[in-house]
């Protein structure tokens, strides 16, 4: 890594009390790297030791590709806390002697959970969209399930959390859009065809790989959720990175998130792995709202009757009712669905497709979803929304 990767890096660590960074709060005193050594030094005032000791590491962490440890220093200045006494001039990570061996034990769960969760400002709703597997189209669906609910004339927000592929610049087509800001510093989002949009993508060339470390992401998110100008949104719809990581986890529990929707594709393989991603809802108390089964066949545009059912057939189906959970929808696959995500226009926003299989299947999601927060629909599904709020 070079030099200067590592001090652009070193201007994103977070302040753990506030959320936004230490360069954005005019923190970073002095940043001194040579070939040697690397110096890193800040103001220090209302952050605890404990708090001081983790920003060390992170320091460390960051430099390690290039600097040992014994060659970083972190200085801090603090001219109100009582911890640092008079006369110190920097601090290192201690370096502990190596215990005795012992049986290797692994600590699980997730921490409290439900505690000192905030509420995105701007949004009555907040929608998570999850998958344990790539590639099964979530980012399409959290999309087109926007313009599905905005066609029901609801406002609606994007929040792109997939800092490692993030795909919606393209799929919004905004890829050379820039955010501005308020003048109170918020972050103004990019509208894309009515619909307010934040994404890691629009911050970074997209040819350039993200190697950042697990804290400095998730400064990243904090600041979408929560330093973004969200105004006056019926739902925030956030695209989750695949997985359930641990950044999946600490956004889950530090956001009042309102349900949870896991998409997979029929096929076994898929549908194994958006099981870990419902279970993980459901350790964590998020409400999971169901499942959609995405690319559930294809239909071809000359008989829009005939499906090919090119993963399985029902396999999201099968597994909803093993889970207890809604099927929400069966999305089918067209041409038109490939081709507008390729080019940047959202199939959901083009009402030629109006009655047409994809656009039928998205509708009844968006109707689905809305129905769960606004009273039970009506007809055959009434007995499965009911056990969301039994």
């Amino acid at each position: 890594m070079t030099i200067e990767n590592i001090q652009n890096q070193l201007k994103v660590i977070v302040n753990p009390n506030t959320g936004k960074t230490l360069h954005e709060e005019g923190r970073i005193v002095e940043v001194k790297a040579d070939q040697n050594e690397l110096l890193f030094k800040y103001k220090r005032d209302g952050i605890t030791p404990e708090q001081k000791r983790a920003i060390e590491t992170l320091v460390v962490n960051i430099a390690a590709p290039t600097y040992s440890a014994d060659k970083v220093t972190v200085l801090t200045i603090s001219e109100n806390s009582a911890d640092v006494f008079a006369g110190k001039t920097f601090t290192k990570p201690e370096t502990k002697a190596a215990p005795a061996a012992a049986a290797a034990q692994i600590k699980t769960g997730h921490g409290p959970v439900g505690q000192n969760k905030k509420h995105v400002a701007g949004a009555k709703k907040v929608i998570a969209v999850s998958s344990c597997k790539g590639g099964v189209g979530k980012s399409t669906v959290s999309v087109n399930l926007a313009f599905a609910l905005k066609n029901l004339g609801l406002k609606v927000g994007l929040l792109d959390a997939d800092i490692y592929g993030p795909s919606m610049p393209m799929l919004l087509n905004q890829r050379g859009a820039k955010p501005g800001a308020t003048p109170e510093k918020k972050i103004l989002p990019i509208d894309a065809y009515g619909i307010p949009f934040i994404s890691f993508g629009l911050f970074i060339n997209e040819k350039d790989p993200v190697i950042w470390r697990g804290p400095m992401l998730g400064g990243v998110l904090n600041q979408f959720l929560f330093d973004v100008a969200w105004e006056g949104l019926d739902y925030l719809i956030i695209d989750l990175p695949p997985g359930t990581g641990d950044m999946q986890l600490s956004m889950i529990q530090a956001t009042d998130i309102d349900g949870a929707i896991v998409v997979s594709t029929p096929q076994e393989v898929a549908i194994l792995d958006s099981k870990k991603g419902l279970n993980m809802f459901n350790q964590v108390k998020v409400p999971v709202l169901g499942m959609v089964e995405n690319m559930s066949y294809f239909v071809p545009d000359d008989n829009t009757s005939k499906k090919y059912f090119i993963f399985g057939e029902g396999g999201v189906k099968k597994a909803a009712e093993e889970l207890n959970v809604n099927l929400l929808a069966e999305i089918p696959l067209e041409i038109a669905l490939r081709e507008g995500s390729d080019q940047g226009k959202p199939y959901m926003n083009e009402k030629k497709y109006e009655g047409r299989p994809v656009w039928n299947a998205y509708m009844q999601l968006a109707k689905n979803i809305n129905q769960c927060f606004n009273g039970e629909p009506q007809g055959e599904s009434k007995g499965f929304f009911k056990r969301l709020f039994s």
